[in-house]
C-alpha cells in the first residue's frame, strides 16, 4: 500500500492545473490559483511536507466539492 510522501512545489501547482485550477497568480503575501471564483493560496516553500501537503489537498477538496484519493493523485 502507498503513502503520502513531500511533494515539491511545481509538482503540486502541476497536478492543480490538471485538476482544472488556473494560473499562479501574485498575490500580497503569497501567490494563488483559482478555480471558478475560489481562491488557492500557495505556500512558498520549495517542497511541502505531508502534513501540509494533506492540509493543502483538504482545501482543494472543499474547492472541487469531491474526494481526491491517494491513487487518484499519484497519477495525476
Amino acid at each position: 500500500m502507498s503513502r503520502w510522501t513531500p511533494c515539491k512545489r511545481r509538482d503540486f501547482v502541476q497536478k492543480l492545473r490538471q485538476l482544472g485550477f488556473k494560473g499562479l497568480f501574485s498575490g500580497t503575501k503569497h501567490q494563488f490559483m483559482l478555480y471558478d471564483h475560489c481562491r488557492l493560496a500557495i505556500p512558498s516553500n520549495d517542497e511541502y511536507s505531508v502534513c501540509q501537503l494533506r492540509m493543502m489537498i483538504r482545501e482543494v477538496e472543499c474547492i472541487l466539492e469531491r474526494h481526491i484519493t491517494l491513487e487518484e493523485w499519484n497519477n495525476l
